[in-house]
């Protein structure tokens, strides 16, 4: 049974101990995809999958922190070891690869609220198209630029697609995404949040003004922080990966984070510690450090 928790709980306060790998051995490693873990043609190095391993065997879990809804997820699926939770959609999932990316816990973006975006964006950014993602499958209005990898999606104006008659209807809402064709990526996503930031989370991963919406209070860092406390794991003993301003929370909560060398200038900001680029195996070259220290 999938558990669907109320998407208000927010992270606690962020832990002020930043001493990289001089710190003892972390218990956790959560590391994000896209920018960060994966390279620019989306594969997993060899050395990236052996240094996820190494860490197992030592002890240490491996959590895959993501944007990507769980259908995406077979660019690391083939690579799961022990490792095989994933936290998706900004934090509204939580799927187990080992079972097919089965859901385990669901944030879900409630119908009213999500409505209320979509009216509050058209009226603050006329042109703006939309896209529901839910549970198991995205449905977008005919403008919204379409996702190779998601050919079949039904298209209607997204007030059809939040609408309670809508044929998925029963599905959870994980995500709303919403586009411009023109506006930059930062000052959309600072408009977004001006506009109607009190129905819900506005984040952005995408390198175009694409903004990503899930329920109020979820993010990364709430979810991973939910995680943890079952697992008895505190912020502390969370060494965190991140390139864009959706793992900014994720990078603050945790103990210890690093920003990725490709990382938006606002992670970078927000972090003490570099790694290399995610082209550069920066990942593995953390964690093949902290193994050996």
């Amino acid at each position: 049974m999938v558990a669907v928790t109320p998407a208000t709980e927010r992270p606690g306060t962020p832990a002020t101990d930043r001493s990289g790998t001089g710190s003892p051995r972390p218990r956790l490693i959560a590391t994000d995809l896209d920018g960060t873990l994966l390279r620019d043609d989306k594969t997993v190095s060899d050395r990236t999958v052996e240094a996820l391993a190494a860490a197992e065997r030592a002890g240490i879990e491996v959590f895959f922190v993501t944007g990507r809804p769980a259908r995406w997820m077979d660019v690391v699926s083939a690579h799961v070891h022990g490792h095989g939770l994933a936290i998706c959609a900004n934090g509204a999932a939580v799927v187990d690869l080992h079972q097919g990316g089965r859901l385990i816990k669901v944030r879900p973006l409630d119908p009213a609220p999500a409505l209320a975006v979509v009216e509050a964006l058209r009226a603050a950014a006329p042109g703006t198209s939309f896209a529901v993602e839910r549970t198991e499958g995205i449905f977008y209005e005919p403008d919204y630029p379409p996702f190779h990898l998601d050919p079949g999606a039904i298209h209607a104006p997204a007030e059809k697609l939040l609408a309670d008659g809508f044929a998925h209807a029963d599905q959870p809402i994980i995500k709303l995404l919403a586009h411009h064709p023109e506006l930059a990526p930062d000052a959309f996503l600072e408009l977004g949040r001006s506009a109607a930031g009190e129905h819900g989370s506005f984040t952005r991963s995408s390198p175009t003004a694409l903004l990503e919406i899930s329920g109020p209070g979820v993010s990364k860092a709430s979810t991973l922080e939910q995680c943890c406390a079952e697992r008895g794991i505190s912020a502390e003993e969370v060494v965190a990966f991140g390139d864009m301003p959706n793992d900014l929370e994720m990078l603050t909560w945790a103990g210890t984070s690093y920003a990725m060398a490709n990382a938006h200038p606002e992670v970078l900001a927000a972090t003490t510690h570099r790694t290399a680029a995610n082209t550069e195996d920066g990942v593995a070259a953390v964690i093949e450090r902290i193994l050996a220290g």
